[in-house]
């Protein structure tokens, strides 16, 4: 199992953290323990700081902060401590955060953590949320290796989110004639609608450490930042339309997710369109005007651009870039679910997600 390892020195015995901004600069703080506060802070890098003396003033405005100072408060101090006509490119105040955090081994970095991967293995919908859930718990418990799993499923399906309402997301008449399955995940965001090979989707399962310090907002692109790389191999230039939506320059691709678990544990998961029936989704899924508004289009069709016709390549082929790419980056090993796994997901579609109860919690 994934250790929290101990705090990276130097052959100085100094505290040493690393943090590489997505799309900007490496930050590097290095730092001593003195009775329980940080003391000689040093914050380098090869980010642009205007005016130069704005960086000693980081400097001592970290030190002396006890070494249980959050990253909220870490970032706070070094807000405080900027002249107003301070400029930062390629870094922030959280940046910062995260780094000493990383130096003090309260934050961990991917390459701290040894890494799985489950390869796509066809499962009910209900039983693929139901194992985000195990398995976000059990990342989170220490009893598995972070883990990358792909789905796959047979059933045409929606998942919706966890604060969507049945009523308003779905219309009942194009669920019933296309013998959709309706299932409600943990996390919170907008419906998937999924049939069989018409889109790829994969659940992250890592310790909250990981994102230590990163926003809520910044931590989706962090954590996708080797697909963007997957996708980039593939001829594909994609980017996050904030808060959650993955786009080319051709339209959206697909959408992300997240859950934190109080044990720890984290669930990030991203759903891509491959090849969209956009007829039949919009026969299912009410898409309004007001979700719309915001996307620049007035079609819901518009929104759906199929990876198979930017790439011109088959699902498995993608699918497998992906795995090939997060393998390099990540060292990671193949894995499969274990049979007490796949039990407790089971378990929990009979007392849980296949529940009306579940499934209609909000009206």
């Amino acid at each position: 199992m994934t250790l929290t390892p101990g705090p990276a020195k130097d052959r100085t015995g100094r505290r040493h953290g690393e943090y590489k901004v997505p799309g900007g600069k490496l930050v590097v703080v290095d730092l001593d323990i003195v009775d329980g506060v940080l003391a000689d802070v040093s914050v380098s890098g090869d980010f642009f700081l205007e005016p130069d003396e704005a960086l000693p003033e980081i400097n001592r405005a970290l030190t002396g902060l006890p070494e249980s100072t959050t990253a909220a408060d870490l970032s706070a101090a070094v807000t405080a401590s900027l002249p107003p006509d301070a400029v930062l490119f390629g870094f922030t105040a959280d940046a910062v955060a995260v780094t000493v955090r990383r130096a003090l081994a309260q934050a961990t970095s991917w390459g701290d953590h040894h890494w799985n991967i489950i390869a796509p293995t066809v499962l009910p919908t209900h039983v693929n949320v139901a194992l985000d859930e195990v398995l976000t718990e059990e990342v989170g418990a220490g009893r598995r290796n972070p883990t990358l799993r792909f789905w796959d499923w047979e059933e045409p399906s929606v998942v919706i989110g966890s604060f969507q309402s049945v009523r308003n997301e779905l219309h009942p008449d194009g669920v019933a004639r296309h013998g959709i399955t309706v299932v409600r995940r943990i996390s919170g965001g907008g419906a998937m609608f999924m049939e069989a090979g018409n889109c790829i989707t994969y659940s992250l399962y890592v310790p909250q450490t990981l994102v230590d310090g990163i926003s809520f907002a910044d931590s989706y692109a962090f954590l996708d930042a080797w697909v963007m790389a997957a996708l980039e191999k593939l001829g594909i230039s994609a980017f996050y339309v904030p808060l959650n939506d993955i786009a080319t320059e051709q339209g959206k691709i697909g959408g992300a997710a997240q859950k934190r678990l109080a044990n720890g544990g984290m669930l990030h998961h991203v759903t891509m369109s491959y090849d969209i029936d956009a007829d039949k989704m919009v026969e299912v899924l009410r898409i309004g005007k007001e979700k719309l508004s915001d996307k620049g289009t007035r079609s819901a069709k518009k929104r759906v651009d199929p990876l198979r016709r930017q790439t011109g390549l088959a699902r498995t082929d993608i699918i497998a870039a992906m795995m090939e790419v997060f393998t390099e980056r990540y060292a990671a090993t193949p894995s499969e679910l274990t049979a007490a796994e796949l039990a407790a997901a089971r378990e929990r579609v009979t007392t849980k997600f296949g529940t009306g109860e579940w499934l209609h919690r909000v009206p």
